[in-house]
């Protein structure tokens, strides 16, 4: 069975970059998606600089889309940025392929404190690219509370629950993305609806981390399952 390819859209970032050495160095295709492909370019580059096998290629958004068609699609990129590139992308999507929202509405959008959150009429990011999305396309909330400089510590384990929130089947599929992340765990959020909880958990670790002083960034962990 061929595995199924991932686009990072918006993997020049430090959290999705860190994502695409992770799955690039546990062999699974990642294509690298930006609004400027010699910035996609540049992030493959440094992959395959620390991993050479690595299947990984940098592409502008709407390409890596189409290469990930039937794969996995990660939206990594900031709140206000979520909704033009998804309606970018669109047209590219098909019925078996998975989106998954990361972002987090933020106040930072609109120039407030990163340790708040705004309100969605959708209820979460994920449920507004849910409802973007062309019909028969699933959208999976994950991967909010994992500090990118724990993903780009490629000699440290991760050490964080990922909750995955979603359509049972599309779910699954994501959740099976941990097993190449080490020291996470897939923890089975339920339906989509539950993202606006996991997404707010966001904005309480930004704070921790300011008190604590921990630049590297907090975790979570769920106990006793």
């Amino acid at each position: 069975m061929k595995t199924e390819v991932v686009a990072i859209l918006g993997g020049t970032g430090d959290q999705g970059l860190g994502l695409a050495f992770r799955l690039g160095a546990a062999g699974r295709p990642v294509r690298i998606g930006s609004r400027k492909q010699m910035r996609a370019l540049d992030a493959a580059s440094q992959v395959r600089e620390r991993f050479p096998d690595a299947d990984v290629a940098g592409l502008e958004n709407l390409a890596a889309t189409r290469e990930a068609q039937g794969g996995i699609v990660i939206l990594s990129v900031p709140f206000e940025h979520t909704a033009p590139t998804l309606r970018h992308v669109r047209d590219a999507l098909t019925p078996d392929t998975v989106v998954v929202s990361m972002a987090v509405p933020l106040a930072t959008a609109i120039g407030d404190a990163a340790a708040r959150v705004l309100g969605v009429a959708q209820g979460s990011c994920a449920e507004l690219c849910a409802a973007l999305a062309p019909e028969g396309v699933s959208v999976v909330s994950a991967f909010q509370n994992v500090s990118a400089q724990r993903l780009l510590a490629l000699d440290q384990a991760i050490e964080c629950d990922v909750i995955v929130s979603g359509p049972k089947g599309p779910r699954e599929r994501v959740m099976a993305l941990c097993k190449h992340l080490p020291g996470t765990r897939a923890i089975d959020g339920g339906p989509l609806s539950n993202a606006r909880y996991v997404e707010q958990l966001t904005a309480l670790l930004i704070g921790l981390n300011a008190r604590y002083k921990c630049p590297e960034g907090a975790g979570i962990r769920i106990t006793y399952i």
